[in-house]
């Protein structure tokens, strides 16, 4: 028996209360408890959010974190929540609806303490993986509800679709997809065949999903770029034209033989020619319309916008007298870039991209993190050009959870790196 175990509760407790390593263990399985949760529930992903705060707090290294903040990948991401916060100022939006929408500019306060945990923890991937796992399940759960609708964990309106919605369900399965193509060709080409197979196939397994249960058209758009970003950073051109002929087959092949996939695409056009011909207010055709009075509202305020919160009472104005498409009336335009035009003008896109910018900067390098992080930024990038995935709950906590362990993970290689250049030569 260990000296450890024989102490008394009370006294091995205290033990771990002043123990470093025992609360960089804690926040790691509270940041392992938010990958599990994220595709399942909303407010355990906040809990277990908060408790990782916490968790740091009893050996927070706060020069180390200040200096952290310094770097934009840190200062951008609180730059958008100080605008939001800013914004209430000149909004003439009823105070509740001011405060309400800084709401999901609370999640990047996360980032820094998530970059701060992970340049010091080495459990990084095991985040990644527990993302992986939950959202397998997920995909498991979803071929079941299919057919046995009355095992839905929630009532959700879309078949096979177990918790949420099936546009988060899409961007998990989506991600997923996609990022598995790196540890797949790493494997391939270290002869690890059984381990590349078994990666491939529940790679191909979420694709099969979306193909014959349900994908949102946001995802059908912007697979094929996130693989392009994959062929393009990571394969040779012989490769990139083989992988390109396969998948127009395989396109072909799934437009054949799944109903799903046609309907999803065919929707693109007959909600433009509804929207247009007749103004009915069409998925397709109501973004268009957002969009449109967007660019409005912008131009009447393009330097700081209308203030925090100031987007529905905006289309409300707009609505006056208006019927069909036209009179719809939302709090959010459905496009990253427009929702922070609207609420904050030319300085809030400028921000936003800025932060976009340097987080794609951050992750140039050939390993599973740079590829992780690289994935995330630039999937959250396309899929807000068809919805606000920043701000949005699920989407945005994809955004901070991989970037900022991804990111952590990088900033840890970066240290060892400059360490090992400041070493003498000859030094062990």
């Amino acid at each position: 028996m260990s000296a450890e175990a024989s102490l008394p509760g009370t006294a091995l407790l205290s033990r771990l209360w002043r123990d470093p390593a025992a609360w960089l263990t804690t926040a790691d399985i509270l940041a392992i408890l938010i990958a599990v949760a994220l595709p399942w529930s909303t407010s355990l992903v906040a809990i277990f959010a908060a408790a990782f705060l916490v968790a740091q707090a009893p050996f927070f290294d706060a020069k180390a974190f200040l200096q952290l903040l310094r770097r934009p990948v840190c200062t951008l991401p609180l730059a958008l929540f100080a605008l939001a916060v800013a914004g209430t100022l000149w909004s003439d939006a009823a105070w509740g609806a001011r405060l309400y929408a800084i709401g999901p500019t609370l999640k990047l306060l996360v980032l820094p303490a998530l970059f701060y945990h992970f340049a010091r923890s080495g459990r990084g991937l095991w985040i990644l993986l527990a993302f992986l796992i939950a959202c397998t399940l997920l995909m498991a759960l979803s071929w079941i509800v299919l057919f046995v609708p009355q095992l839905k964990v929630t009532l959700t309106q879309s078949p096979g679709v177990p918790v949420k919605n099936y546009i988060d369900q899409s961007q998990e399965f989506a991600f997923c997809a996609v990022a598995l193509a790196y540890p797949v060709v790493a494997l391939l080409r270290t002869n690890r065949i059984w381990q590349a197979v078994l990666l491939a196939a529940i790679s191909l397994s979420f694709v099969v999903n979306m193909i014959f249960v349900i994908v949102s058209r946001t995802a059908l758009v912007t697979i094929p770029v996130m693989l392009a970003v994959f062929a393009l950073l990571h394969l040779k051109w012989r490769s990139i034209v083989v992988i390109f002929c396969v998948m127009v087959l395989f396109a072909g092949l799934a437009w054949k033989i799944s109903p799903q996939i046609r309907a999803t695409t065919t929707s693109f056009l007959s909600d433009y020619e509804l929207y247009k011909e007749t103004n009915k207010p069409t998925s397709g055709g109501l973004r268009l319309e957002y969009w449109k009075k967007s660019l409005q509202f912008f131009t009447e305020a393009p330097i700081l916008g209308h203030g925090t919160g100031s987007t529905r009472g905006l289309f409300e104005r707009a609505a006056v007298g208006q019927t069909g498409a036209g009179a719809d009336v939302v709090g959010n335009p459905h496009n990253q870039t427009l929702n922070m035009a609207v609420q904050w003008g030319a300085i809030g896109i400028i921000t936003l991209y800025a932060m976009w910018f340097v987080h794609l900067r951050m992750f140039r390098g050939d390993d599973m993190a740079n590829w992780i992080g690289l994935l995330v930024v630039a999937q959250n990038i396309f899929t807000s050009l068809f919805n606000s995935h920043l701000f949005d709950f699920h989407e945005g906590w994809m955004y901070v959870l991989g970037v900022g362990v991804a990111g952590g993970m990088k900033l840890k290689s970066s240290s060892r790196e400059a360490a090992a250049g400041a070493r003498p030569p000859g030094s062990a």
